[in-house]
């Protein structure tokens, strides 16, 4: 339908999972896309293989400098951003008395300060285009990524549940901030999604449940109402609607996206 032709989207953690998904489908809908990760080799073999101007960029979200580094690349490159999905994230899971200083300050390093400090670096830019009518159809649209972990707390998942949760009300403050700039901020809570990721996650419920590893992915998988984990692809075209301009008087939501798991 080409919904997204002259955008330009920049995607963290673009080079698997959920994110090289959200890569592919803006990309199908007329987006040039930046595929921007840590995993230098893989965004740039996503960039190949999504071609249509498709650049990646090396970007450690924990960083400012990286940041700052790969936010200028696009802009050079592609002329701007106009859609930003804040997609980068880390799990990890134990219980309270296991929780150590570094694994709290990277898992909210990542899903939180990535969300907070690639939306900055973003912002002069977008602000500029949106009033300038630079952003096309439905103006700038961020979207980030919380989890169905951000809606209720989870035994031994206390901390990664704790900043989707911050994800979900930066949404809603930056949504009324940039409001006056024509900037849609919105976000979308997965349920459980098979992907790599999710095979890590496996383990550690293996370990602290004293479970096979594969049972616990099976069984939530048979909990969803819809009755399976969701794959990437549909949690992705969900962002392609957040981002055109079918989406255009909706900003501060958080879109579940989970089978139906969590209502709301």
């Amino acid at each position: 339908m080409n919904r997204l032709t002259g955008k330009r989207a920049l995607i963290t953690g673009g080079a698997r999972g959920i994110g090289l998904a959200v890569c592919q489908a803006l990309a199908r809908e007329g987006a040039t896309v930046a595929v921007a990760d840590r995993l230098t080799d893989e965004a740039a073999k996503a960039a190949d293989n999504i071609g249509d101007g498709a650049i990646a960029v090396t970007m450690d979200v924990t960083d400012p400098a990286s940041i700052a580094d790969a936010v200028a690349t696009v802009e050079r490159s592609l002329g701007g951003v106009d859609i930003l999905v804040n997609n980068a994230g880390v799990f990890n899971m134990g219980p309270i008395e296991d929780i150590t200083a570094e694994d709290y300050r990277r898992q909210f390093d990542v899903n939180v300060g990535g969300t907070i400090f690639v939306t900055q670096a973003v912002l002069p830019g977008m602000k500029r285009r949106a009033h300038d009518g630079g952003g096309g159809g439905g103006g700038a649209s961020i979207i980030n990524f919380a989890s169905q972990a951000g809606r209720r707390g989870e035994a031994r998942v206390a901390v990664y549940c704790a900043t989707k949760a911050a994800v979900i009300s930066l949404t809603q403050s930056f949504a009324l901030e940039l409001a006056p700039h024509g900037i849609r901020v919105n976000a979308i809570a997965p349920g459980v999604v098979d992907t790599p990721m999710w095979d890590i996650v496996d383990g550690l419920f293996a370990r602290y449940e004293n479970r096979e590893l594969g049972q616990k992915k099976r069984l939530v998988g048979e909990a969803v109402p819809l009755g399976h984990m969701g794959c990437p692809a549909e949690i992705a075209d969900p962002c392609v609607f957040l981002a055109s301009s079918e989406a255009r008087y909706i900003t501060a939501q958080t879109l579940n996206v989970d089978g139906g798991n969590w209502m709301s």
